[in-house]
């Protein structure tokens, strides 16, 4: 039987990946709504005859209700990614992240929509020493951006206690991969590194460049948001989806000189207002709940993506 899934955020770099996954599974019809505000209409346009587009903000309680009528479940992506852009705007970014996602949740129960798996992030946990970061942690967030995702999982677990929804946050962990936006000055690290690769000009390091990520390629996470369609007991729960490995950036920058072929110098620069120094994940969670293992490493992740960015 077709179900009806709602991807909010679909034109962004997450959300596009993971409509045209819904689209080649076959067995879904696919609603999209987004502003484009961080998502790029290109990012759909090969697959608009496939789906329903909505252009509107998840703030605008009207244009969510028409997004999640006779909808079966939702992938909620839309945000305002970025910490940097969370320190500089908080209140957009809690208007975004926090107002939106109450308007999703409350206009989905009045609609009865059965299951919502919303995109959390690994910075909910700060910087705490303890390696690898498992969910039984207690969240410390360093920034506004990591609290306005932690209180969308509270809000989750909130409403599938109160009213039933079948609910999960999934932390993601350092996503890269295809369309990626690298010309953003919020970009991911990963974007920028290509970037450079491919103009063969400098990498920018913001610190001594140990800082360490549990870097995830994008089919892995949306193999996780594809299993949590199915998966059978989503009760409120926050589970990390990652790799389980973390590598600095400065493996991360040996891993594309070799993609590439190059050798770049590096411009390291002052470290940044609550960036973590250390990320890795724990995912027996993940394989618990949905059954989810990485079906693609780092380092064949970073030679896809950077064959993706010389090729477009």
């Amino acid at each position: 039987m077709t179900q009806k899934i709602l991807v909010t955020g679909g034109g962004g770099f997450i959300g596009s990946n993971l409509v045209d996954a819904l689209l080649d599974d076959g067995t879904y019809e696919v609603r999209v709504i987004d502003n484009f505000s961080t998502g790029r209409r290109e990012n759909l346009a090969h697959c608009l005859n496939n789906i329903e587009l909505i252009e509107g903000d998840i703030r605008d309680m009207e244009i969510v209700e028409d997004a999640v009528a006779d909808v079966d479940a939702i992938l909620h992506q839309a945000a305002l990614p970025s910490v940097p852009r969370s320190v500089k705007a908080p209140i957009t970014s809690n208007a975004v992240n926090v107002d939106g996602t109450l308007n999703l949740l409350s206009a989905a129960h009045k609609a009865g929509v059965k299951r919502i798996v919303m995109a959390s992030s690994s910075s909910v946990y700060g910087d705490t020493p303890t390696l690898p970061k498992d969910e039984s942690m207690t969240p410390t967030p360093m920034s506004p951006y990591a609290v306005t995702k932690l209180t969308g999982e509270h809000y989750m677990r909130v409403f599938a206690q109160l009213y039933g929804i079948e609910t999960l946050a999934i932390r993601y962990f350092n996503v890269f991969g295809p369309r990626q936006d690298p010309t953003s000055m919020y970009s991911g690290v990963i974007a920028k590194f290509m970037t450079a690769a491919l103009e063969k000009s400098t990498y920018t390091v913001n610190g001594d460049g140990l800082q360490a990520r549990d870097f995830t390629y994008i089919d892995n996470v949306v193999d996780a948001n594809l299993r949590a369609l199915k998966a059978p007991k989503l009760a409120g729960q926050a589970i990390n989806v990652a790799c389980g490995e973390k590598h600095t950036l400065l493996d991360l920058i040996d891993a594309i000189n070799e993609a590439a072929g190059v050798d770049l110098p590096i411009d390291f620069r002052e470290p940044r207002a609550g960036d973590v120094m250390y990320s890795q994940a724990a995912i027996e969670q993940a394989h618990e709940i949905l059954g989810y293992e990485p079906t693609v490493s780092f380092a064949e992740g970073i030679a896809r993506t950077f064959a993706w960015y010389r090729e477009n």
